[in-house]
């Protein structure tokens, strides 16, 4: 079984990768590209379950 701050490492660790691809995503193609918003919008679900689990 995970330890909740494994799970939170876990979590955070998405949330930076995915901050990048996206920050690639909008370099190259412009912030309203579609890759840009897909990415965009997965990091808003992240950050939304990491502020959950902080609750």
């Amino acid at each position: 079984m995970e330890t909740l701050e494994a799970t939170y490492n876990d979590l955070h660790s998405q949330i930076e990768e995915l901050r990048c691809l996206m920050i690639d995503a909008a370099t190259l193609h412009g912030i309203s590209s579609l890759d840009t918003l897909r990415y965009s919008e997965e990091l808003d679900k992240l950050i939304m379950q990491a502020q959950l689990q902080n609750q």
